[in-house]
């Protein structure tokens, strides 16, 4: 039992960190048209995430690759009944990425416009299915022992559509967060930045606040949290962080404002996943047909294994990214100018 809940947890932790990662180049590409006015501007933007979206994306491979090995059952029955959402977020992930290699492989402009589109549709298409997907999940399939009675169309239920759009709003507000602390130099990018996340955080609270008493009455998230009082600081330090990335915005603690977006991220995934404890996928028709932690999971050997795997190989993968966004530092480039250059140290070099 110990290792089911330890893979539970990690599993947490696998989204979690996709999420707070992923989230910041996912928003950065759906605020891009709005916030990049020119061509300079624009290979800025790109050249902030250029070198790191890639890696970001491979915590999603590890969080579908643990819930395959870890809880087969889910896994297999999760991408047999979604099978369709899901095939609609690997195209989206797919635009994205391609677009984000394409675009400067030509130099006529309406190549570039034409990429430029895709990387928009992509990174808002990809978040708003991963919200539709979690919400779906944290509200239950409609499944039993004849198998899964849902469609595609059904999975846009309000509450899932809610929880999408939750989910396209903080990814935005976290990545004009990272782009005013990766972009110095020129007109004022940095504050045009963070005065776009200013702008968008009042209709994220309003979101946030539909999100919160709608799951009340959508899902029983809230049963554990009922049962366990202590569980309540999860929702306490989203709200508390949602609340601080204003405050210290407005207070011009930019990377403070960013770092307490991906607190709000990362408690966000925390809350929904206490809230479905044991489950992994509950059915909306019988509970007793709801995958959990203990009826999908692999053997106790297997489990075991993968965290003697995990304890090895997860910290030097922390340490790889870390000094990934160290080396490649702020988009910096003279007044007036950009020059899609990263530059540390003083020293000057291509981003991407």
């Amino acid at each position: 039992m110990i290792f089911q809940v330890i893979w539970f947890i990690l599993w947490a932790v696998l989204w979690a960190v996709y999420f707070m990662l992923d989230g910041f180049d996912l928003g950065a590409g759906m605020i891009y048209p709005f916030f990049a006015s020119d061509e300079n501007l624009k290979k800025d933007v790109l050249n902030t995430i250029g070198p790191v979206w890639d890696g970001n994306e491979v915590w999603l491979i590890t969080a579908g690759g643990a819930t395959f090995a870890a809880f087969p059952t889910t896994y297999a029955l999760m991408f047999s009944y979604l099978y369709s959402a899901m095939l609609l977020l690997l195209f989206s992930l797919i635009i994205r990425g391609v677009s984000l290699e394409f675009r400067e492989k030509a130099e006529g402009e309406r190549w570039k416009k034409g990429w430029d589109k895709a990387f928009f549709l992509g990174s808002f298409l990809a978040s708003l299915l991963l919200g539709v997907a979690f919400g779906n999940i944290f509200q239950g399939l409609p499944m039993d022992a004849s198998g899964y009675h849902g469609s595609l169309l059904g999975l846009l239920n309000p509450y899932g559509l809610l929880t999408g759009v939750f989910f396209v709003l903080l990814f935005a507000v976290h990545g004009a967060l990272w782009l005013s602390i990766r972009l110095s130099g020129g007109p004022g990018k940095n504050k045009k930045a963070s005065a776009l996340a200013g702008a968008l955080w009042y209709p994220l609270l309003l979101a946030a606040v539909g999100f919160l008493v709608y799951t009340a009455f959508a899902t029983h998230l809230y049963t554990n949290y009922l049962d366990h009082p202590l569980l309540i600081v999860l929702p306490a330090i989203a709200v508390i962080s949602l609340l601080g990335i204003k405050y210290l915005s407005m207070t011009g603690r930019l990377p403070q404002a960013f770092f307490a977006s991906c607190l709000t991220i990362v408690s966000v995934v925390f809350t929904g996943v206490a809230g479905l404890y044991p489950n992994l996928i509950p059915s909306s028709l019988d509970p007793a047909y709801s995958l959990t932690l203990f009826n999908s999971s692999s053997s106790v050997y297997t489990l075991r294994i993968m965290t003697v795997v995990a304890v090895v190989f997860v910290p030097v993968v922390i340490v790889y990214q870390f000094w990934i966004y160290r080396i490649f530092g702020r988009i910096k480039a003279p007044i007036g100018e950009g020059t899609g250059a990263a530059v540390e140290g003083g020293k000057e070099k291509t981003a991407y």
